[in-house]
């Protein structure tokens, strides 16, 4: 029997179960009712002829009936929909292979998306050329005050096409991905490589302004606000240390951290391990760095010890927890300063270090991972060392870093030479 009501008057037919065709004007039409999509598909038959009708609807029906078994919806979804629907899946993966911040990113860059594509535009109806004016669209959508990189724009259309993988994988989509238009690498010069980070004297000042800053909060540190300034202070300085990414380093636990010493030349040197793990790693992929220790950790250890030991006090399910497990910049190991307060106590010690024009050059908090990597490359390091010191690819690494500073062109001079009696030999 069919599954809907219908009438067999001569106008309307019932085929095999769930199907009719039916007359409207000369020509015979089609129609089913798709029980799990809850609509109507119709079409015409293009023919007038009653027999050639039937004949017709075999093809549609059975086509229609494979899909519908195979669970390949006939209706398309929208735009709208189909982010939900990826936003769903990828959030399952925070904290397996993607962080939180990684999550926030994706839904951001799909944002971008459906503002640009139309949030009711059918799924099936876009063309693998439907995005190929993503970027001028981008950069008319920022304003002429403002600009977007070409590196921000490539992100995006990767996470875009990453989404149309997974809907196409899971049939909502009749494409795998969008040709995007290939944009021009920008070159803005050697210098616009090295323009957001310090020279070796800023530094030599930061380190001094941060260590004068980290003490005056511990001198007042019952005062409101001291203990947030100590702990942004040394999340500071040991960004200058290590080069984290700040995702991976306001993730840390004291787990993450070892002591040890090593011996050179027969004199003890005390070193700090940091154990960036796989699933607070922008790249998925555990790795370690190892520096010199100048006491910024065990003086922090010894600032929240006190303070984390009571907050699990106060928490009878926290007892459970070990102190190792707690979060490294936090004030009662629980949560992470906030994004906020580093931007805060960041731009009141550049400015007690008189770093001048922050903006035009584009300095930030980042800029002290690209400081530690350009002195990684100074001291001699080959790429694939600094790579995975700092946890990204060899081309990023030599395409960002190497032969943009002095320090390297002119290592790169002498390269092949020894001095002999003040003289320049080749080697």
């Amino acid at each position: 029997m069919p599954t809907k009501k219908v009438k067999t008057n001569g106008t309307e037919i019932a085929v095999f179960e769930d199907a009719v065709i039916y007359k409207r004007g000369e020509y015979w039409h089609y129609r089913l009712w798709l029980a799990k999509e809850r609509k109507y598909v119709r079409l015409s038959l293009n023919t007038t002829n009653l027999n050639t009708a039937k004949e017709e609807v075999k093809k549609h029906y059975y086509e229609h009936k494979a899909k519908e078994y195979a669970g390949v919806p006939h209706f398309s979804k929208t735009a709208k929909d189909g982010v939900a629907m990826y936003l769903e899946q990828r959030q399952k993966h925070i904290g397996i292979n993607i962080t939180k911040g990684r999550f926030s990113t994706i839904k951001t860059h799909l944002e971008h998306w459906l503002n640009y594509i139309k949030r009711d535009t059918k799924l099936k109806e876009l063309g693998i050329n439907a995005c190929e004016d993503y970027f001028s669209a981008r950069q008319a959508g920022i304003g002429k005050k403002q600009s977007i990189s070409h590196t921000t724009v490539e992100n995006e259309q990767s996470t875009i096409n990453a989404m149309m993988k997974w809907l196409y994988k899971h049939q909502q989509t009749n494409i795998n991905g969008f040709e995007f238009t290939k944009l021009k690498r920008a070159d803005g010069g050697d210098e616009s490589l090295r323009r957001n980070s310090f020279t070796d004297d800023e530094v030599k000042d930061i380190r001094n302004v941060l260590d004068t800053y980290i003490a005056e909060a511990l001198q007042k540190i019952n005062e409101t606000g001291n203990l947030v300034k100590a702990i942004t202070g040394y999340y500071l300085v040991i960004s200058l240390m290590f080069g984290l990414r700040r995702g991976e380093q306001t993730q840390l636990e004291w787990r993450d951290y070892e002591e040890f010493e090593h011996k050179v030349a027969n004199e003890d040197y005390g070193l700090v391990k940091l154990t960036v793990r796989a699933e607070i790693s922008k790249v998925n992929k555990t790795r370690r760095i190892v520096e010199k220790d100048i006491g910024y950790f065990a003086e922090l250890f010894n600032l929240q010890y006190p303070r984390i030991t009571a907050y699990q006090k106060s928490k009878p399910k926290e007892l459970q927890k070990k102190f190792g497990n707690t979060i490294i910049f936090s004030p009662n190991g629980d949560k992470a300063i906030s994004n906020r307060a580093i931007a805060y106590h960041f731009d009141k010690v550049m400015k007690l270090a008189e770093i001048d024009n922050l903006e035009k050059r584009n300095i930030v908090p980042y800029s002290f991972r690209h400081y530690y990597i350009t002195q990684k490359v100074n001291s001699g390091l080959v790429p694939t060392s600094v790579g995975e010191i700092a946890g990204t690819s060899t081309t990023q690494i030599e395409n960002t870093y190497y032969h943009t500073t002095d320090a390297k062109l002119i290592a790169n001079a002498f390269a092949g030479y020894t001095i002999k009696d003040g003289l320049l030999i080749p080697t």
